[in-house]
């Protein structure tokens, strides 16, 4: 039974199709791996029973000759999305225990398509944070260990680390994750699986906990790109309910996948090649540019010129609307409520908040709030935005003479987790290749492409043009088609 848990998303919807297993089978494998592997933290709420009862329709479905896109595959749901009757908390105290009565569009979407959810992945509080350690519920472990026969604890990324850790462990096949400056991105890569966020407005954020509403962009997470590709397909789609949701038709991205990139140009932003960068990362990037030629495709080198500046305009936007955001948590209405004896409106305020967010979620409440007063919001946010603006022309003008950008995901592999929670800066620059996209909105991927020295993997990001999606993840197959990776984690939880 534990062999099914081996498969990928398109083997078990395809294998359920023919007949060689059940649904029902699919399920009761993932949910005991589930179960056995609570020492990763990977998540916050099983749903062990959500999933047998889809397996079931999905059986019966097939009996019925009504099969769905996704019939018979269980997914793990981040828990940002809320789902309707199953507790969502964003991984807070603010929200423990918060029982939404609505399931938001994209994981309707994935229900719909006959996906059964094996549970609720945890995740960086608010979804802030680039290792999955500022979760109320604890950190989550990757299950990667470096191969210098110590057990460090290592950092699956974040803030979609529960999502990374669980399919890289193989709890779930698939798993849904959100990426506002890299957290689909970084702990894909962190982990060795691969992971897209779309074009912004590809996949409906209504139904999402929202951090920074201009940058957050739901997207999946797969152990290949096919899966990716067969994923996306199920979530994206125009949504009314969402003011920022593109009305466009949602292609066959699996469909029309090919790693042939014969007349296809690739770039090679030369501001990515930092100083002092982990040579292994440097080696990496050298092998996946070979790997582009090698299908095809011309290399060229561009420029992104305000890319020094994409970080710290980032660390400036984000925080501002998530200040913004986050103001709804008030004790009133919703969620955690601390009335101290004898309180007034304005200390229960004071108490809940205190209460309910974590250090990191006040320290960027504190910085947005600060960046939107009165006398430093044209010195500060409207800066940040004129310079989103350039970085958004930069690959305009990089994309008249290529089709995608070739660049590393992170500037390292996965570190041990307490190695940079003390310094907040060492960890904010982990986004330094990701955020650029994300502040431009457009698609990118991150794909496995090799081990470091130490044994971990490392990730190779392709940025396209706003709307290529089918792009990026061609250009995702034929690494993933060369790389050959196919190194996982040795069991020890």
């Amino acid at each position: 039974m534990t062999e099914l848990t081996n498969l990928t998303v398109a083997e078990i919807r395809d294998g359920h199709r023919a007949g060689d297993f059940s649904a029902v089978e699919v399920a009761e494998a993932f949910n005991a791996n589930v179960a056995g592997a609570k020492a990763l933290n990977a998540f916050i709420v099983e749903t062990p029973e959500h999933a047998l009862a889809a397996a079931k329709q999905a059986d019966a479905d097939r009996a019925a000759g009504t099969l769905k896109p996704l019939s018979g595959v269980p997914i793990g749901m981040k828990d940002l999305f809320a789902t309707n009757g199953v507790q969502t908390t964003a991984a807070s105290h603010m929200l423990e225990g918060f029982v939404p009565r609505y399931e938001s569009t994209v994981s309707q979407k994935l229900w719909d398509a006959g996906c059964g959810m094996l549970g609720k992945l945890n995740l960086d509080q608010f979804a802030m944070g680039s290792s999955n350690e500022t979760s109320y519920f604890g950190n989550v472990i990757s299950p990667w260990k470096r191969n210098d026969g110590g057990n460090a604890a290592l950092a699956p990324g974040g803030s979609s680390g529960g999502s990374s850790s669980a399919i890289a462990a193989r709890l779930c096949p698939a798993a849904t994750g959100t990426d506002t400056g890299g957290s689909i991105r970084q702990p894909a890569a962190f982990t060795g699986i691969s992971g897209i966020k779309p074009t912004y407005g590809r996949c409906s954020r209504w139904g999402i906990v929202a951090f920074a509403s201009s940058l957050d962009q739901a997207g999946p997470m797969a152990r290949d790109v096919r899966d990716c590709a067969i994923m996306l397909e199920n979530m994206a789609g125009f949504d009314p309910k969402d003011a920022t949701s593109l009305d466009m038709a949602v292609p066959n991205w699996e469909a029309a996948l090919s790693s042939d990139l014969k007349g296809k140009t690739v770039g090679i932003p030369k501001e990515y090649r930092l100083d002092g960068i982990d040579p292994d990362i440097d080696a990496m990037w050298d092998a996946g540019i070979a790997m582009l030629k090698d299908a095809g495709a011309e290399v060229v080198e561009i420029s992104l010129p305000h890319t020094k500046y994409a970080l710290p305009a980032y660390y400036i936007i984000a925080p501002a609307e998530a200040s913004s955001n986050l103001a709804r948590y008030d004790g009133v209405r919703y969620g955690l409520r601390d009335l101290p004896q004898g309180a007034g409106l304005q200390d229960m305020y004071a108490a809940t908040r205190a209460e309910g967010f974590g250090p990191e979620v006040k320290r960027r409440i504190m910085i947005g709030t600060y960046v939107l007063s009165a006398g430093f919001y044209d010195a500060y946010y409207t800066q940040a935005q004129k310079v989103r603006t350039l970085i958004a022309r930069d690959f305009e003008q990089a994309f008249a003479s290529c089709d995608v950008i070739l660049a590393p995901t992170a500037p390292s592999a996965a570190f041990g987790l307490g190695e940079k929670m003390a310094d907040p800066l060492a960890m904010y620059l982990n986004d330094v290749f990701a955020v650029p996209a994300s502040l431009a909105g457009l698609p990118a991927m991150s794909v496995p492409a090799a081990l470091n020295r130490e044994g971990l993997p490392l990730g190779l990001q392709i940025i396209g043009k706003a709307f290529d999606e089918q792009g990026v993840l061609n250009a995702g197959l034929a690494i993933e088609e060369r790389a050959g990776f196919t190194a996982r984690a040795e069991k020890w939880w």
